[in-house]
């Protein structure tokens, strides 16, 4: 595969994640599209061999620590918070959510 074709794979990848990560938060999917899409369009005309494959690895675990680490919350009522891990989430019980009360 082309160096020009690992880049795209890696652009179409990030925004998956964005949708998965993101999805029913409206803001932070534009936002997260946004910042993607700018950081594309910033380094478009960057030739370098040695300066794409160090952009790509830096997109590369951008992608996995939002596939990993992102914990989405959700407000239940005035003060209380809900935050649901997903599935592929890193911690010990991914499967229950956890609620915070007195958010501010």
């Amino acid at each position: 595969m082309g160096q020009a074709a690992k880049v795209l794979q890696l652009f179409r990848t990030l925004h998956r994640t964005r949708q998965q990560v993101f999805k029913n938060d409206p803001r932070a999917l534009e936002a997260a599209r946004i910042k993607i899409n700018e950081e594309f369009k910033s380094n478009k005309s960057e030739t370098s061999p040695k300066k794409i494959e160090e952009l790509m690895k830096i997109g590369s675990d951008v992608e996995l620590l939002l596939r990993t680490s992102v914990i989405q919350g959700i407000h239940t009522d005035h003060n209380t918070l809900k935050l649901v891990p997903s599935s592929k989430t890193k911690t010990k019980n991914t499967s229950k959510s956890l609620l915070i009360s007195n958010v501010k």
